[in-house]
């Protein structure tokens, strides 16, 4: 039987994104501050927001922008970010979110993919993405500036027109709103295609686990390019009206001063972020009283890091799950669960489903009365799963089985409870002599030496073995550790088959902007390869 969730169902409106989150506002609501932009110090109201909205929306259909078409955005996180994301939805069109980071080649591929025709970014992107344009054709006229460069339209530019917001009719269960890349459980990033319904129902699913409040003040370092920052970060705050505080990029520096200048009370993080919290001692020289709750999301969070966050801030602390095939949320920890380990991902939220289901049998895991369940990869159903990929219904069909169950390529074990522990990727597992040893369990011990800031576990070949666990270790500023001391550290707190056999000691673990470990770019690699 498949596992259900604690939660009632929730009714999902039949409705845009942009009508979901801005059409209700009231008069109250109009005045209340909805964004403030660290990059530039203002502050947008929630009337203000929607009037920017709706100019931009209408500026982008008087230049041929109708429902169907794709934009591409590249944008660091700002208020122009919010504007130009939700004026894309408002035109009827679709967009696909691109990352900060990506090199042109990148961009090319996913404008290829995505077949945008127009591309929004920031001057200091600029080069990059004329690079990756010019590679599929795209002119350069047809790239939006938002904060101004010779020869482009800007933000201003268009918002000055003071455009009407077209009248557009579309169905929100079939229409995409965005389009954002994922590589799934594997390979090549592909385009996820969501729906309005998808997003919008992922937000009220959302709400009913993670309880943000009209007053509270959310810090949004997370990208918005990726949909944990897109659908949770932002439309969850700007559905309960709260105050979005942007961060551009993340910096340990203004990230703490932020957080004591805004009085921050809700806090959205990646388990980079929580080592920060846990071990800086930058934190020590902070009030992080106004913080009364902190979710961890993106990657698995440890339980003993994440008990650590919550002593040392004294604030509630809570675990979600997701990807980006589910728009993203399917579990979270409630604040109010303190019986359940913050090491758990949490209970499904409402409307959904899942399985557990046995990678060599195929044959689904059932609930152990009192105790946790077999370990096995997660299937999930419900409103939040993906219409498919993009171009790709060999991938589509391998994610998503005929009974609408996406599998997830995660491998979980099940409480009492109903909740969820995720063990690792199915695809990261090491192979050591037949046993599986996950390198999310080896992080989570290595993280728990005080010396040690960050670190990273990968598979290395090894003839008699398979595989054994590579560790990249990144050392506390002033510490000193040898390979022998953290093997024999880790030796004492695991299996023997899951001892670390490989120590290469390096500055900084590399990871995606949502906070990921990129191990791919670890395996093979050595401390020489990487200096």
């Amino acid at each position: 039987m498949p596992f259900k969730s604690p939660f009632a169902d929730v009714e999902i409106p039949d409705v845009s994104l942009y009508e979901y989150l801005f059409s209700g506002l009231t008069e109250d609501d109009l005045g209340r501050p909805a964004v403030f932009d660290s990059a530039t110090g203002t502050e947008t109201t929630y009337g203000d927001l929607r009037a920017r909205i709706d100019a931009f929306a209408g500026a982008l259909a008087a230049r041929g922008i109708k429902p169907g078409d794709v934009v591409a955005l590249q944008v660091p996180n700002t208020a122009a970010f919010i504007i130009a994301f939700h004026g894309i939805l408002r035109a009827g069109a679709t967009a696909t979110t691109i990352n900060s980071l990506y090199t042109p080649p990148e961009i090319a591929n996913q404008l290829r993919d995505s077949g945008a025709i127009r591309y929004v970014t920031v001057s200091l992107l600029l080069p990059g993405a004329l690079a990756g344009c010019s590679e599929v054709g795209l002119a350069a006229d047809n790239v939006i500036v938002l904060d101004g460069a010779e020869g482009h339209e800007s933000l201003l530019d268009l918002l000055s027109e003071g455009a009407t917001p077209p009248d557009i009719s579309i169905d929100p269960s079939t229409h995409l709103a965005v389009l954002p890349y994922s590589s799934g459980t594997t390979g090549k990033a592909k385009g996820v295609m969501l729906t309005h319904r998808n997003l919008v129902a992922n937000v009220e699913q959302s709400m009913s686990v993670i309880k943000e409040e009209r007053d509270d003040v959310v810090l949004a370092v997370l990208p918005f390019f990726h949909i944990y920052g897109m659908n949770v970060i932002m439309s969850v705050t700007l559905r309960v009206r709260a105050k979005l505080v942007t961060m551009p990029r993340f910096d340990l520096d203004d990230f703490l001063r932020l957080i004591e200048e805004q009085r921050i009370t809700f806090l959205y993080i990646a388990p980079p972020m929580a080592v920060a919290l846990a071990k800086h001692p930058a934190v020590d020289t902070i009030d992080t009283s106004s913080i009364r709750a902190v979710l961890s999301g993106a990657a698995p969070l440890d339980q003993s890091l994440g008990d650590a966050v919550k002593a040392r801030l004294g604030c509630g602390m809570l675990q979600g799950y997701g990807m980006t095939e589910l728009s993203p949320v399917s579990h979270a920890l409630p604040l109010d669960r303190d019986d359940i380990s913050v090491g758990s991902v949490g209970m499904a939220v409402a409307n959904v489903e899942f399985k557990v289901v046995d990678t060599l049998t195929g044959e689904e895991i059932e609930a152990v009365p009192g105790g946790r369940t077999a370990p096995g990869e997660l299937w999930v159903r419900g409103p939040g799963v993906m219409v498919g990929y993009l171009g790709n219904d060999e991938a589509t069909r391998e994610t998503i089985d005929a009974d609408g169950y996406l599998h997830t390529g995660d491998i979980v074990e099940v409480g009492p409870e109903g909740e969820v522990y995720v063990v690792d990727r199915l695809k990261e597992l090491i192979k050591y002599k037949g046993y599986q040893v996950p390198p999310a369990e080896l992080e989570a011990v290595l993280l728990t030496h005080p010396d040690i800031a960050d670190a990273a576990v990968v598979p290395h070949p090894d003839e008699e073995a398979g595989e054994v666990p590579h560790a990249f270790v990144v050392v506390q500023e002033g510490a000193s550790l040898t390979a022998d001391e953290v093997m024999a550290y880790v030796a004492e707190r695991v299996a023997p088959h899951k001892k670390i056999r490989i120590i290469d000691f390096i500055p900084v673990i590399p990871k995606s902007a949502s906070g990921k470990i990129l191990r791919k770019d670890l395996k093979g690699r050595t401390a020489a390869d990487l200096a």
